[in-house]
């Protein structure tokens, strides 16, 4: 595929008003995820909850993709529609996950590398026969004492590099994502020194790799104080923070920005975004690819019986509409309570 189909495919995931729903939870997520509401994590059960988030009425005025797992792009709906024709039948471009999960560095304690490249030429080939637009490869950044090290930032950096020379050589689009993660105490001053380095060594990688940058997707953290320091950031601090990050480390040419929520509140998630597109115009589109924070209200509405699918779809329609809001910074707080009034 030509970079200039490349570039066209990103531009739509980023469309105006626009994000991506991330349903491309492993086995060990989602049956956590399930877990929580007391369901069995089944092959039935999982597909059963992907088919009433893609069927959901009015998805489509929101989201621009999914991203799934390997499974869910097998899978079909009760109909006998696959789930990547379904969406695509309705304007969502499918996207598939395609690392096999962060693993313990060698010699670098406390610090993950993420794998899954051996055979990956081969997987991405099979994919797009099965339909898929994008891929997405998450790496794992986590601040302790002492780390994150320059090796393992680094490590990753190649790593999503190598993944996405692939992917765009199969004519796929590349979500790239270096996730420093929220885990710990610290300040958001250093999430914001680390943010930036991961950005740094991301692009350099990138551009040895020959990556065009027109024809991807950038899926950072949010600049965010960790979950355990005892000062939290406000959301016009983490907005600041952020913008300021990807201003100084992602380049123009980058298409859009779409932020992951890292175990945001669904509306804090929502709040931060809001807040970054008020600061606009920047110069790539800011957008969302949540999991949980697009989810959770559904998944807890639904809880495994099906007479519930309504009242779940109401509510995950919601959250796509807030999110869809929060690209141009017409969020407000008030929008939480219409779900409840409907």
């Amino acid at each position: 595929m030509s970079t200039d189909n490349l570039a066209k495919i990103a531009q739509q995931m980023v469309a105006p008003g626009k994000g991506i729903l991330a349903a491309d939870e492993s086995s060990g997520t989602i049956q956590k995820r399930l877990d929580s509401i007391n369901v069995e994590s089944t092959e039935e059960n999982r597909r059963a909850y992907r088919e009433l988030l893609f069927t959901t009425e009015g998805i489509e005025e929101y989201i621009s993709g999914v991203i799934l797992f390997d499974e869910t792009l097998r899978q079909s709906a009760a109909n006998g529609t696959n789930f990547g024709a379904l969406l695509a039948s309705r304007g969502i471009l499918p996207g598939i996950k395609v690392d096999k999960g962060a693993k313990d560095l060698a010699f670098a304690p406390g610090e993950k590398v993420t794998e899954g490249l051996d055979g990956l030429r081969e997987r991405l080939a099979e994919y797009v026969s099965l339909g898929a637009k994008f891929t997405k490869w998450r790496a794992v950044i986590t601040i302790g004492e002492g780390i994150p090290s320059a090796y393992c930032i680094d490590a990753n950096a190649h790593g999503l590099a190598r993944y996405a020379a692939l992917s765009q050589e199969a004519g796929l689009v590349p979500i790239v994502e270096p996730e420093v993660l929220m885990d710990a105490d610290n300040t958001i001053e250093v999430c914001e020194e680390v943010t930036n380095e991961a950005l740094e060594s991301v692009f350099h990688a990138l551009h040895v790799h020959r990556v065009s940058l027109e024809g991807m997707i950038l899926k950072p953290n949010m600049v965010i104080s960790g979950k355990g320091c005892t000062t939290q950031a406000g959301v016009g601090e983490v907005a600041e923070a952020t913008v300021r990050s990807l201003t100084r480390n992602v380049p123009a040419a980058v298409p859009g920005i779409c932020f992951l929520s890292g175990g945001q509140s669904d509306a804090v998630a929502t709040a931060h975004l809001n807040a970054m597109n008020a600061m606009g115009p920047h110069p790539w589109e800011l957008s969302f690819s949540y999991g949980r924070a697009l989810q959770a209200p559904a998944l807890k509405g639904w809880g495994g019986d099906a007479a519930n699918a309504p009242l779940a779809q109401r509510l995950f329609l919601h959250r796509c509409k807030c999110n869809g809001a929060a690209r141009t910074g017409a969020y407000e707080d008030a929008m939480e309570g219409e779900v409840a009034a409907a």
